[in-house]
């Protein structure tokens, strides 16, 4: 992983003393809310419901043990004892006294951490595939390219003050889009040209909230060297010509589709063919010196294990055969395997880490997986790099610390936004639903019989919890002040990428756990074999048999 230079220490530890000058003027009352909002905001700081919220920057999800052990200390010294893991493969604290932060950044600073750029209308936190570098399916690591856009991103003078936040993700595979590529503002893939060449898909104008859009292909085949030319070359059409006039239009999808893709292309390509040969130019030297921070981990020459892994999902101890099918996924090195830790307990916030919790995932790194995780997207952790021999006494660890939930990929592995429990922009709790959900469908074998479904979970249309693209979504509204919740099914992150469609009339909260178990009945009777997935089935069923389901025929 990436390790700061002198310039790069300096930065974060001056950075975290002069925000604690600003927040000392904002407590003696020298300066006001409205002055004091961004600068906060530049160093990650939201005013929520009830209190300060901190975002704290994993760039491409990757934390080390040493990281790991300071995010539990923080949440035990500054929070409520627990830490909370995004969609955004971050990590946010609800509860920080405002006099607190600049020592939390300070804290966060030595262990080559920070909140820059989590907030505010500039490049945000870039995100990648939480396997990058060990999935079988991998053209190549996208982690070192991901790196250099985060170099080329952070304090770029040209893009400190966009129209609006700008998000930017990158994957290395072909097929299994893990990093959700077509729903962000620039979206980048690894791909290979019919000569062998390696180079970048680069998409543009994806995004959710209240104007969900899937990514436009904007150039199919970008040569290596031009990765940052050409991302330069869409920001600065996007500074230039995004409105500025109206948040809720200021995104680069509704700039892509007021000028239609073509006229986007573009005025990008007449903006590159300017400054494709400059500065920004990649140079083979510079590629090795950042994939330098990606050398493959020590691994020992093992025999291949993938006849072991099958013969534990079948294992007499079932909560050990479960987890293993629906957790572990092989590594490219033989022997190897990669390791979901649900953070998905029934009892406790999705995406919820305890101080103790923190700790002890630090610990199970340094003793299984080289001393790294990697925080998903589906606001759970991956240990990249386990010993297929170990995995019996990984899970008996798991077990013991309440991280051993065996639902990654299925109805109970929610993603779900803080909603109306904490935050200030939310028509209606999250949180709960998603934990009755996790309690009404509490049996292994009927999560094993519905198999790969997504559940996504937002508490207002600025779509946090990414309800448009779950299989499953659920809206949260207002109705003359009474929570509701509108359904949707259809959506899907991956590549074959889709918003969901509203099924008809919004339920009430007692009524949306019922409705999704009546929508699970349907696709359980009317699927044409095992195999056939839940979002494979709507799309061949439509969304007649549903509708008429929930609403009867009248």
């Amino acid at each position: 992983m990436y390790q700061y230079n002198d310039l790069d220490s300096r930065l974060v530890h001056e950075r975290a003393k002069q925000f604690l000058g600003q927040v000392d003027r904002r407590l003696d009352g020298e300066i006001l809310e409205n002055e004091f909002k961004p600068l906060r905001l530049q160093n990650g700081l939201y005013m929520q419901l009830h209190a300060y919220m901190l975002r704290v920057n994993a760039p491409y999800g990757l934390l080390s043990s040493k990281q790991l052990r300071k995010l539990g200390h923080i949440a035990r010294t500054y929070d409520r004892g627990y830490g909370h893991l995004t969609t955004r493969q971050n990590i946010q604290y609800n509860w920080p006294k405002l006099q607190d932060v600049p020592k939390i950044l300070e804290e966060l600073a030595s262990v080559e951490m920070h909140a820059i750029q989590s907030s505010g209308n500039c490049i945000r936190n870039t995100t990648s595939d939480p396997f990058a570098g060990v999935a079988r399916d991998e053209l190549e690591d996208p982690r070192p390219y991901a790196e250099l856009v985060r170099q080329w991103s952070t304090f770029h003078p040209e893009f400190a003050f966009l129209p609006r936040k700008f998000k930017i993700a990158l994957t290395g595979t072909p097929q299994d889009d893990r990093a959700a590529v077509r729903l962000h503002d620039i979206g980048v893939r690894l791909v290979e040209n019919d000569k062998g060449e390696r180079g970048y898909e680069v998409l543009a104008g994806g995004g959710l909230g209240r104007t969900p859009v899937i990514g436009k292909v904007i150039r199919p085949f970008l040569e290596k060297p031009h990765l940052l030319t050409y991302l330069e070359s869409i920001l600065r059409v996007y500074n230039r010509f995004g409105r500025r006039d109206n948040k809720y239009k200021a995104r680069i999808k509704i700039l892509v589709d007021a000028l239609g893709v073509d006229e986007f292309r573009s005025r990008v390509e007449e903006e590159w063919a300017r400054i494709k040969d400059e500065g920004l130019k990649l140079t083979d030297e510079e590629l090795a010196r950042v994939s330098g921070f990606f050398k493959p981990k020590s691994y020992e020459e093992l025999p291949s294990a993938d006849a072991a892994v099958e013969a534990l999902k079948l294992d007499t101890d079932r909560a050990l055969g479960a987890w293993v099918r629906n957790n572990v996924v092989m590594h490219r090195v033989d022997g190897y395997c990669a390791v979901t830790i649900s953070c998905k307990e029934k009892d406790t916030p999705p995406g919820d880490l305890s101080d103790y919790q923190f700790d002890r995932i630090a610990d199970l790194t340094d003793t299984y997986s080289q001393g790294e995780a990697r925080v998903t997207h589906h606001q759970n952790l991956v240990l990249a790099d386990v010993k297929v021999s170990d995995l019996k006494a990984l899970h008996a660890e798991l077990l013991r610390y309440g991280l051993a939930t065996p639902n990654a990929g299925q109805l109970t592995d929610t993603i779900c936004c803080p909603g109306l429990d904490y935050c200030n922009l939310a028509n209606a709790r999250s949180i709960p639903i998603a934990q009755q959900i996790a309690a009404r469908f509490d049996d292994v074998d009927y999560l094993a019989d519905v198999g790969e479904v997504s559940v996504k979970i937002s508490g207002c249309i600025n779509a946090c919890g990414h309800h448009h693209v779950g299989n499953i979504g659920v809206l949260g509204i207002d109705k003359q002040g009474v929570e509701f919740y509108q359904l949707m099914l259809g959506g899907s992150h991956n590549n074959d990428a889709s918003i969901g469609e509203v099924v008809g009339r919004a339920f009430e909260k007692h009524e949306i756990v019922d409705a999704i178990g009546t929508i699970l009945e349907v696709y359980l009777a009317q699927r044409q074999g095992a195999q056939e997935t839940f979002i494979e089935a709507f799309r061949r069923l439509g969304m007649a048999p549903f509708k008429e389901a929930l609403y009867g025929t009248n």
